[in-house]
């Protein structure tokens, strides 16, 4: 077991996306989803550039991984498929790819361009690696997410890309820091705040 952590930059409930049951992780950082296996763990910390760092967004235990046609086609996965006229718990949906004639489609979309075509660029990066990690063992704070204690700042990792985070503080992570807590959903998504000031305030904290 290893556990990887990274830094969530942009928090919409798209990667990760932790609705419908299941935590996932099937878009951007390919390297991640590269080499986390089943057993593993894997953690994103708020970003500086929020104005609240230090934070814990999500920790998921990895329980599947998925090729990305395999995730379109298992019907628990299903209303992980966005849809752009609901709530935003349908619009950020991060079921969006499958191949067609050995060809990526990319649905409508976060991923995709404004008007609903095809951000080839985005494809490039998230089928770099077939891989989608799945977990039904998950926590995801989002906008309430957990102050990191000093003792645990090690694994916050500063910048881009990810690290591992040593051995001995796995007991003091995983047992004395989370096992306070029950498994699900603790908060919405921290771009939501802003998004409710922005755009139509009837789709707000729909979970």
């Amino acid at each position: 077991m290893k556990i990887i952590s990274y830094v969530v930059r942009r928090d919409f409930g798209f990667a990760p996306n932790p609705f419908f049951d299941y935590c996932t992780l099937a878009t951007c950082k390919p390297d991640i989803r590269k080499s986390a296996v089943v057993g593993d763990w894997v953690i994103g910390t708020s970003s500086a550039s929020t104005g609240s760092s230090n934070k814990l967004v999500f920790a998921m235990k990895v329980t599947e991984k998925l090729s990305f046609d395999k995730y379109w086609n298992d019907a628990r996965f299903f209303n992980k498929r966005p849809v752009l006229e609901r709530s935003r718990k349908f619009q950020y949906g991060d079921n969006i790819y499958h191949q067609e004639n050995y060809e990526w489609v990319q649905i409508a979309s976060h991923h995709s361009n404004e008007d609903g075509s095809i951000n080839y660029l985005n494809v490039a990066t998230d089928t770099k690696i077939d891989n989608v990690l799945i977990s039904d063992h998950f926590y995801y704070f989002g906008k309430n997410g957990l102050i990191i204690p000093t003792e645990l700042s090690d694994i916050i990792k500063i910048g881009p890309g990810h690290k591992y985070i040593r051995d001995n503080l796995y007991e003091k992570f995983l047992v004395d820091f989370l096992g306070k807590y029950d498994l699900g959903l603790y908060g919405p998504p921290f771009e939501w705040k802003k998004l409710q000031l922005e755009k139509s305030p009837q789709l707000m904290f729909s979970f």
